[in-house]
């Protein structure tokens, strides 16, 4: 066995760990500033990033979770003041539901969207900008070996 190759790999994990439970911990600090929870955020995003609008069913099965905890985590979203998400019974399929995000969901999303940025731009000035885009180059080159690793 290669030993440099099982010293790299032990390198790498170790930091991948901590890049993951550091951005956990400010994701879920940001959150918290916004009266939201991790599985919301990613409710609102989703949302976001499907016009607005998605069956419940999918959305759960796109986080993997049941049916049922969705349906509580949405109906704790509709209680909000202002409610963040609305439920809508399809027009044509009458045991369909759809999850509408609401404009006030919209801006919360958008209000932890811009304070994590802001946030992640404050941690990146730090590096020099040389070593800013050879970090990103190696970083994008990780992320497509895996990806090819996946895809096949």
């Amino acid at each position: 066995m290669d030993d440099q190759l099982e010293q790299d790999v032990a390198r790498l994990w170790a930091l991948l760990f901590a890049a993951v439970l550091d951005g956990e911990r400010r994701i879920a600090e940001n959150l918290s500033q916004h009266n939201l929870t991790v599985p919301q955020f990613y409710v609102l995003k989703t949302l976001s990033e499907r016009g607005g609008r998605w069956g419940i069913g999918q959305i759960a099965r796109a986080h993997g979770l049941t049916n049922a905890t969705m349906t509580g985590l949405i109906s704790r979203m509709e209680a909000m003041d202002p409610p963040l998400v609305l439920r809508e019974t399809s027009a044509t399929d009458r045991r369909a539901v759809h999850v509408v995000l609401t404009e006030a969901g919209r801006e919360r999303f958008d209000a932890v969207t811009r304070s994590l940025a802001d946030q992640l731009r404050s941690v990146v000035a730090l590096i020099p900008a040389e070593d800013r885009r050879r970090l990103l180059d190696e970083l994008e080159h990780y992320a497509q070996l895996v990806l090819s690793l996946s895809n096949s």
